[in-house]
């Protein structure tokens, strides 16, 4: 599964042949959870408030980019690395 982003320890991954609602998968130290691109949890815990509201920064920032990796990542194509947060 493809990195598009890592920063403060925290890799957040794409698949290709994943199912809607679109998300993103991060990791965090042993941790493991599911984000929609609003933010939300919709699997697993993070287990640190403070990674939890670095990631949800991170999807408010990229958005679109999110959402153009997970179009492309439906049809076959190359992801693009998303910046992580400054």
């Amino acid at each position: 599964m493809p990195i598009v982003s890592m920063f403060f320890g925290i890799i957040v991954r794409m698949y290709y042949d994943e199912h809607n609602p679109p998300h993103v998968h991060v990791e965090y130290q042993t941790r493991r959870a599911l984000f929609d691109f609003h933010g939300n949890i919709l699997a697993g815990e993070l287990r640190s408030r403070t990674a939890t509201r670095l990631v949800r920064e991170w999807i408010d920032l990229h958005k679109k980019a999110l959402e153009n990796n997970w179009e492309a990542a439906q049809m076959g194509e190359e992801l693009r690395d998303i910046p992580p947060l400054p």
